[in-house]
């Protein structure tokens, strides 16, 4: 009876001492807290794979205008974004004059008309012979302008119309400080209208020796085609002029570019779930840029309103805090 009761004594008292010390064996068993922590850490993973990626169907990409491309290696350009005027290339405008001084009979051309070699311009009465002879266009192009009025005396050798073959123009760059050092001829170069953003691929054909006196300029010239007749001397343009090429192993448009929290993402498709993928950028040009690291050739990355992926995921991530 007294042993029995000792020994009942005893545990109690370790039981008591346990609590008081702390002991976690005397708390909730230790692998069911384990587990709960595992469950919410499995919470968490499911968390970020819902809000950094979504399911749009093929037909709702389509419709959407959604376009994916394989990631590939490519060039980046050093470029050189300047501006320039058109102008009339030398030996193509034409000044038509008198060759005998009388009055001005008839005028069958005016500013803006097309005109071929060998047409008739004007008539005029000669006051030498006292008769009438025509004033015809020694080459096709465009009437640029017009100092003639029927009626008015033409004097011998007075400049009645002026002719400019406008098939072609020269692009006039006008390059500042220290890009003269790496622009040559021979590159390629971008020249972009103003007035409607059409562009058209050139070469550099020479960079003149001289600096234009009022904007102290080095001028480097090429010339565009004029096929439209939208390319109007005396307007300005824009021009990229592409100094050197860098390869790189893995490129993508900029177009599929988007920030998410800060850090740069691309959308990477498979099937039809869009992810967005953290990049490591390097250089990029005007329309390209290095992924450097984070993407694979080959994988099938959004190129065209990756926006729409950005604002579907952020939709889903909102969702879900709700």
């Amino acid at each position: 009876m007294n042993r029995s009761f000792s020994v009942a004594v005893s545990v109690l008292l370790g039981l008591m001492l346990g609590a008081c010390n702390g002991n976690p064996d005397a708390a909730a068993p230790r692998q069911d807290a384990s587990a709960g922590q595992e469950d919410h850490g499995h919470d968490d993973d499911e968390h970020a794979e819902e809000v950094d990626s979504t399911v749009i169907t093929a037909a709702m990409a389509a419709q959407s205008g959604i376009v994916s491309a394989a990631a590939a290696a490519g060039v980046i350009a050093d470029e050189h974004e300047v501006q320039g005027l058109l102008t009339p290339m030398d030996g193509r405008v034409a000044q038509v004059m008198a060759r005998f001084p009388g009055p001005i009979r008839s005028l069958r051309a005016n500013v803006g008309d097309r005109v071929r070699a060998g047409q008739t311009l004007a008539s005029i009465d000669s006051n030498l012979s006292l008769s009438t002879y025509s004033i015809t266009a020694p080459i096709s192009g465009v009437v640029l302008a017009r100092q003639a009025q029927v009626g008015a005396v033409a004097g011998e050798g007075a400049p009645l119309f002026e002719i400019g073959d406008l098939s072609e123009l020269w692009v006039d760059l006008h390059i500042f400080g220290a890009d003269t050092q790496h622009i040559t001829a021979g590159v390629p170069v971008s020249v972009t209208r103003m007035t409607d953003g059409a562009s058209q691929s050139a070469t550099l054909e020479r960079v003149l020796p001289g600096t234009a006196t009022a904007s102290q300029s080095t001028v480097a010239r090429t010339t565009v085609r004029n096929d439209d007749g939208q390319w109007r001397p005396g307007a300005a343009v824009r021009a990229r002029i592409v100094v050197a090429m860098q390869p790189a192993d893995v490129v993508v448009p900029l177009t599929a570019l988007q920030t998410m929290d800060g850090v740069d993402v691309v959308f990477v498709r498979e099937g039809e779930t869009y992810a967005a993928r953290p990049v490591q950028l390097g250089a990029r040009d005007a329309l390209k840029v290095e992924v450097k690291d984070g993407l694979r050739v080959g994988e099938q990355v959004v190129i065209e309103q990756s926006y729409v992926i950005k604002a579907d995921i952020g939709k889903a991530g909102a969702a879900h805090e709700h």
